[in-house]
């Protein structure tokens, strides 16, 4: 926003402090009339014709757009992609372990890429792991469903949830 002498514009159209319709006057004309008030001249609308300018306090202005802006960014929830790692000889308590974590992540509105590994000898039994996930996949149903279905990659399998 141009502010006070940054305007360019031979003629403005003029809104007074409290909202009031001045008219078309001449750029110096407005700027007297807001030293006058003790307030500073802004170009709310510069691709008008001619362009429209409002007699404020410019740091008072801000400070309210800044502080709109923070109270809009705490209200804003980013998504992160959380993952976890799991092997095919995972033992039961370990497996209700990483399922914990999985369901918590989802109520907190994040997605989970869940990664099976696979080292040497694993790979000749790979429906073992594939039990493993179908299990996760019905244990998870209530809070999160697939947005990725199992998706092999190299030595790894690799699905994604999302949050319902």
């Amino acid at each position: 926003m141009r502010v006070n002498e940054q305007i360019r514009s031979r003629e403005v159209r003029l809104i007074g402090a409290q909202g009031e319709q001045v008219g078309v006057v001449s750029r110096d004309v407005a700027l007297r009339a807001a030293q006058n008030e003790d307030l500073d001249l802004v170009e709310v609308s510069p691709q008008a014709v001619p362009p429209v300018c409002r007699i404020m306090d410019y740091s008072k202005y801000k400070y309210e757009q800044e502080k709109k802006d923070r109270e809009a960014k705490k209200k804003q929830h980013v998504t992160h992609l959380k993952e976890l790692r799991l092997k095919p000889k995972i033992a039961e308590h370990d497996y209700l372990v990483k399922l914990k974590q999985l369901i918590g992540f989802l109520q907190d509105h994040d997605k989970v890429k869940v990664r099976m590994i696979y080292r040497g000898r694993e790979m000749t039994h790979m429906e073992f792991g594939r039990q493993i996930l179908d299990r996760m996949v019905q244990d998870v149903a209530a809070v999160g469903e697939l947005e990725r279905p199992p998706l092999q990659e190299g030595r790894n399998i690799i699905l994604v949830f999302k949050p319902k």
